[in-house]
């Protein structure tokens, strides 16, 4: 497995959707950003924002997985299509609603509660699967704060920074009941099928933890149903 520190020798602009392939024939790679967000009206503006100066990217779709907030008012705001799901269906269903409704070659999935992302990181994290290096590349935080970066340190296959090859996720099943375990079930396809992932360093980029969204008391239970739910998949 390889990887890349940052947009490395690629700047933005010159990110674009091409086929690997090249020559006379080459076609342009539609690639849609897919955002699962659960009341996250507090950061999906900026992430939105990074996202639309990508030249890369040409549709960013957001799933509100049953947000009570002004989630699916941003996101439309922002200029991203809004699919609104009236109940929580967890990480990985919204990943799937997602995906059903949004036609790509590449899919580009970002977690809607990044704080200092750019549009450098979405190039970086977009770049080995557009070039053909890779049919996954796995985007690692570093150098954020030291909450995330030691999670990150400590299992790195559980990061959501992803962008994937359609054909990849054709075979992939059981995503719309995985919920938080939707990382382990992709991890456990990928290394079954020995599929070519790169990993890409993603410095001075964290998220929001659960107890800053929630408080500390319903912030820490919100973690432990989330590591129940990772750990009930990886046990299967």
């Amino acid at each position: 497995m390889r990887r890349l520190v940052g947009a490395g020798d690629a700047p933005v602009a010159a990110v674009r959707n091409e086929h690997p392939e090249g020559g006379a024939g080459r076609k342009p790679v539609r690639t849609i950003a897919v955002i699962p967000a659960f009341n996250e009206e507090k950061t999906l503006g900026d992430v939105i924002a990074v996202l639309r100066g990508v030249p890369a990217v040409d549709r960013i779709v957001v799933i509100s997985d049953g947000s009570t907030d002004r989630t699916a008012a941003i996101a439309r705001e922002c200029g991203a299509i809004c699919i609104e799901l009236a109940l929580n269906v967890g990480k990985g269903g919204a990943l799937k609603a997602g995906i059903d409704q949004a036609d790509a070659d590449v899919y580009l999935f970002l977690d809607a509660d990044l704080i200092g992302l750019t549009a450098d990181h979405v190039s970086a994290l977009l770049l080995p699967v557009l070039r053909g290096e890779a049919q996954m590349s796995l985007g690692i935080l570093e150098k954020g704060r030291v909450a995330t970066d030691l999670a990150h340190a400590v299992a790195p296959y559980l990061s959501g920074q992803r962008a994937v090859t359609r054909e990849v996720l054709q075979g992939l099943s059981g995503m719309e009941t995985s919920r938080y375990g939707i990382e382990v079930t992709i991890n456990r396809y990928l290394k079954r099928h020995r599929i070519a992932v790169r990993t890409v360093a993603m410095e001075n980029l964290t998220h929001r933890t659960k107890e800053e969204k929630l408080g500390l008391l319903r912030g820490f239970v919100a973690r432990l149903k989330m590591y129940w739910e990772i750990v009930k998949y990886a046990g299967e």
